[in-house]
Parts: C-alpha cells; structure tokens; sequence
C-alpha cells in the first residue's frame, strides 16, 4: 500500500497547508465573488442594472476596492474567469489589486452542474476534461486557491446513493488535480435548502454526504490539511414549518461537522445559501459560539450575504460607488468581528486549560469548566 499523497512532495504539502492557513487566518474569511454570468444577470435584474460584461466589471470594482480595512476581514477572493482577467478604471488588474492586499486570489473552476443520468432529477458536476491544464495555468495567473461546488436536493427519496458517491468522488477527482498544481482545493458539496425537510432531516443528510466526500478525498489521496470544506449550514428547509433557533442551527451543524469532518483539515468557511445578511451572520455567530469541541478554523465563504448591500446601494449608479463600498466593508467588518472574537476566546481557554494542567499535573477541567465540549444529541 502507498503511503498517504504518493504524488506529493513534503515542500508541497508544506505550501498547500501554509496557503490554507493564510485564507482563514483568525478574523478573516472568504469573499465569493465568482458568480456565473448566468448568477450575476438574476443579481442585477433586482437593482435594475443590465447584464453586461462592463456593468459586472463595474461591480466587482466596487468590492476590489475596499480600503485597507477589508485586510484584517479577508482572507481569499473567489474569481470567475472572467473577473481574473479585467483591470480597473485605471487599467490596474483586479488581480494585482486584490494581492497587493496581502489577499490569496482563488478561481472557480468547475462548469456548473448536468443531469445526472439514472436517477429523479439529481446532477453531477462537469469540468473535470481539462482541468489539469487550466489549473496550471491559472496558477501562473496569479490563483493559488480553488472552488468546485456540487449540489444536492433534499426530498423523500433524494439524495440517491449514487448521487451522493458521483458528487463525492468528483469533488476528490479535483481536489487530486488542484493540488498536483500547488492549488488548495475549497471543497463545496452544497445540500440545497429548497423544501420543506426539518433540521433532523438536513442534519442526516449532511453527515451521510461529508462522510461519503471524506471517504473519496481518502480514496484518492488527498492532502487533507492542504484543503477547505466549503459546506451548508445546516437548516431546516425554506418550506419548513418550524422556525429553528440560530442555537439550534449551530447545534446540528458543528454536531454534523463533529461526526464526519476529520480534524486534519484546515478551516471550514460555511456558504449562506440564501440566507440574508443578518440570518447568515447571527448563525456564523451562534456556530462558532457553540460549546462543542471544534477542532477546525470555522469561517464564512460568502457571496450574497457580504454583497447584498453593496449592490443594493450601488444600483448602477457611478456616484453610488463609494457608498457601496462601504457597505460591503462595513459588512466585512461584522463578520470579521463575529469570527474573531468567538475563535480568540477559544484559544484564551485553550490556554488557561493548559495552563490548569500543567500546574496540577492533573487531567483537564470538565466540559463545562472549560468551554471546550458539550453534550452532543
């Protein structure tokens, strides 16, 4: 038997994992600003903006240039191809604006989902032809992250067993080929919140399918600690009767992480899914606030839930520019504050922990002395 990433070498593991780490470095997240054409024509039609290649330029100027107080909230930018390759007003590429920040540039790299045949309506995820090539040369690029996402629906009798093993070992497929490239692979397996399942139901399914994505990251040889998890938090369906708290929200996500996420991987950074501003940030909090042990950086990878407001401030409109920027920092600002201060209180009793131990020579405090675990259901 092989021995754990035969294909990669020690100085790669080493810039796989550093890289990782620089993206959720403590208070900074992910800005996903890589929606497709296709996404951002549904974005500007609720502000009235035509879908040119000029007007989504204009907006994604907007975020890109955020002043110096974006550095401390953001960690890594999300591109589309198309974004990696325009430039400024002033002819400077996005690229180097976003770098010159100190912030790691990363590309989406899938071609969106298809049917997948032989099941009720489930997809797959395409872009896998070719994708060696194109990694090796966004990497001269300037990216030195990825994203591939899949998607799954929650119904009576879906996910299907074998949507659940396509989608998992597509996401191990990419995440293999990325880091051949020395791209840290952000691993997106999206259980949409369409319909009317309860939390139990979202909580099930979540953990059946990161249990089945480990299993092929494993099968294939991925470097876990050179990796992102990209997941959903999880909730009850947009349909669903029952309102859960943002504590209850918390609970059966990192209960569903817990039991399915190997602690060797570097950061989850959740998505929104279609949650607001506010409701995506109140349940970051409210998770990272969790009494569970929780061995990973946990952070955000947000797309409409930091640029809501900017867009809405900005209309189109050149003389609302500077106000929507400053909606998106602002914005950047409440997350970075939400996720710095939980995860800074972590390590304070962390430490006081050790600190306990070292002095008594003793085992540690309980759960509750320290904070540090709970009741799990």
């Amino acid at each position: 038997m092989t021995h754990q990433s035969p294909t990669l070498s020690e100085a790669q593991k080493r810039e796989l994992h550093d890289t990782a780490l620089r993206i959720v470095s403590p208070g900074k997240g992910i800005l996903a600003a890589d929606e497709s054409v296709g996404s951002m024509a549904k974005r500007l039609a609720q502000v009235g903006v035509e879908n040119t290649e000029e007007n989504r330029r204009q907006y994604r100027q907007i975020l890109f240039s955020a002043d110096d107080r974006i550095n401390s909230c953001i960690g890594g930018v999300i591109f589309f191809h198309e974004t990696l390759y325009q430039h400024s007003d002033n002819g400077v590429p996005f690229v180097k604006m976003i770098r010159d920040r100190g912030i790691l540039v990363g590309i989406k790299v899938d071609k969106g989902v298809v049917p997948l045949a032989g099941t009720c309506g489930e997809t797959t995820t395409q872009g896998l032809d070719g994708l060696s090539e194109r990694c090796a040369q966004y990497k001269k690029d300037g990216a030195v992250f990825a994203k591939w996402r899949c998607v799954l629906k929650i119904s009576d009798t879906n996910p299907s067993k074998l949507a659940i093993t396509e989608n998992a070992n597509v996401l191990a497929r990419y995440s293999s080929i990325c880091q051949q490239h020395g791209i840290v692979p952000v691993i997106e397996p999206e259980i949409l919140p369409d319909g009317d399942h309860d939390l139990k139901r979202c909580q099930y399914i979540t953990e059946k399918v990161l249990a089945a994505v480990y299993k092929a990251m494993s099968d294939h040889h991925v470097y876990l600690e050179g990796t992102l998890l990209k997941p959903n938090m999880v909730t009850g369906g947009h349909s669903c009767s029952t309102k859960y708290s943002p504590e209850e929200v918390a609970m059966a996500t990192v209960t569903a992480l817990r039991r399915t996420v190997p602690p060797a991987v570097t950061g989850v950074a959740f998505l929104s899914g279609g949650q607001s501003e506010e409701e995506a940030s109140v349940h970051l909090n409210a998770i990272n606030s969790c009494p569970l042990a929780k061995p990973w950086i946990l952070t955000f990878s947000f797309g409409r839930a930091l640029q809501a407001s900017a867009l809405r401030a900005w209309r189109g409109h050149k003389e609302n520019e500077k106000a929507a920027t400053e909606q998106f920092i602002k914005r950047a600002e409440v997350l970075h504050a939400l996720i710095y201060c939980t995860n800074t209180n972590r390590v304070i009793v962390l430490l006081n922990a050790l600190s306990l131990y070292l002095s008594s020579l003793s085992v540690l405090p309980t759960g509750e002395q320290s904070g540090m675990s709970g009741e799990i259901r």
